[in-house]
């Protein structure tokens, strides 16, 4: 096939797969993520490539493969991309996604690219019974990354397809491990209330006694959906090694809720809500910030990284808090740490931790209900980046470490009396 009618010179199926080394199937793997674009042949009964484009992804693949151990990890996806005012899942705007579709919906785009309507998420009786079993066994002042991680423990041994690393298996784990993290978490809520089916109703009584209302409610889905993934996080990064040496997808996971539960990634929701607290008791955040700034200490909730003004994820939840009459106070005191940290430390803006802190202590939650909605939200990002890096080639994340110790040959150590 070499139809040059546009301009283009186009390749048949086969020889894209040879330019490439790989099996015809896997070019179509390669099509699924986004990495090559098909065209239905209008004469024979398979599909053409644009050569220019496959020949531009065999080069990227050789380059690759003949990268020295030592050199600098560069991860593509196709899942994330981060910009300095907004993010994407799979090319489309993710503030815009989450407040169109709930998380559920989502985490399916991120995992197959397809957005079924009205999808639901059931945990498999077996699954869940281990779970809570588990999870019941735990001391009291356990914490919910601990929880989780015995949950997914306990899960994977009753998934007998686990070390089925095939894209169907995967999901299908996928799909039963999420609402089985929820459905292991203690409740807290009204006793016999189980909502409608979506998973922000079910995790919402494993968070509070308060009763939903359906403003609340809507917030709580719209964070779940936000925290989604949010591209190589500490967390993912884990994720994604585990699956390069091919760990089944619920080690995977317990891999990120490892990395999930260092103080610099996951405990940031507990310190922001903390603050909130605090500021509302003393009547004012001014002297919060004060006493946080004059011990040394970031302030909470303000300042990413990655982008130049508010974090996009905390805007879109602002935003929708406005419309929660019991949020107003919780709202005004994180306004007001903005401001007092802006007037002082000019370009710090809001990060999600800040406005998720909004809604925790709003809707009478604990200060690591912020941890528990950021783990069970994150479970299935991970479990995208999880299906992605099955596809790439094993074991490819291992850099080199670079020797700072003496030189050999050094003389054996004399034995400790």
């Amino acid at each position: 096939m070499n139809d040059q009618a546009d301009g283009e010179r186009r390749i048949s199926t086969r020889q894209a797969a040879e330019l490439l080394g790989v099996k015809p199937a896997t070019v179509y793997a390669y099509v699924s993520r986004g990495q090559l674009t098909s065209r239905r042949d209008p004469v024979g009964r398979g599909s053409s490539f644009d050569a220019r484009e496959v020949e531009a992804l065999a080069l990227r693949s050789r380059r690759e493969a003949a990268a020295p151990a030592g050199a600098e990890l560069s991860v593509r996806t196709s899942l994330t991309l981060i910009e300095p005012d907004r993010y994407y899942f799979r090319g489309v705007d993710a503030v815009g996604l989450a407040s169109r579709y709930c998380y559920e919906e989502v985490a399916e785009w991120l995992w197959t690219g397809t957005l079924p309507r009205g999808a639901r998420f059931t945990a498999p009786p077996q699954a869940l019974a281990a779970a809570r079993r588990a999870v019941a066994a735990l001391p009291e002042h356990s914490g919910p990354i601990d929880r989780l991680r015995v949950a997914t423990a306990a899960a994977a041994v009753t998934d007998p397809l686990r070390f089925d690393l095939s894209e169907e298996a995967v999901l299908g784990s996928a799909r039963c491990l999420v609402p089985t993290l929820v459905g292991a978490l203690p409740e807290v809520g009204p006793a016999g209330w189980r909502g409608d089916g979506r998973l922000a109703r079910r995790l919402w009584s494993r968070l509070t006694a308060q009763e939903p209302d359906p403003d609340a409610l809507a917030v709580l889905d719209l964070a779940l959906t936000l925290l989604i993934d949010h591209d190589l996080a500490a967390s993912t990064l884990a994720v994604r090694v585990a699956a390069s040496a091919r760990a089944h997808p619920y080690a995977a996971v317990s891999a990120g809720l490892g990395a999930l539960e260092g103080p610099l990634h996951g405990a940031a929701g507990r310190l922001a809500h903390r603050m909130l607290v605090e500021a509302l008791e003393r009547g004012g955040a001014a002297p919060v910030v004060a006493d946080h700034l004059r011990a040394g200490r970031r302030v909470p909730g303000l300042g990413h990284r990655l982008y130049e003004g508010e974090d996009p994820r905390a805007t879109a939840l602002f935003g929708r808090l406005e419309g929660v009459p019991q949020a107003g106070p919780a709202l005004a005191a994180a306004r007001e740490v903005v401001a007092t940290a802006a007037a002082r430390r000019g370009g710090l803006h809001a990060n999600v931790d800040l406005a998720l802190a909004v809604l925790t202590v709003s809707c009478g939650m604990p200060a690591e209900a912020g941890e528990t909605v950021f783990a069970v939200s994150r479970t299935a990002g991970w479990m995208a980046h999880a299906l992605e890096e099955y596809q790439e080639r094993p074991l490819r994340m291992r850099p080199s470490g670079q020797y700072q110790g003496p030189r050999p040959p050094q003389p054996m150590p004399m034995p400790m009396p």
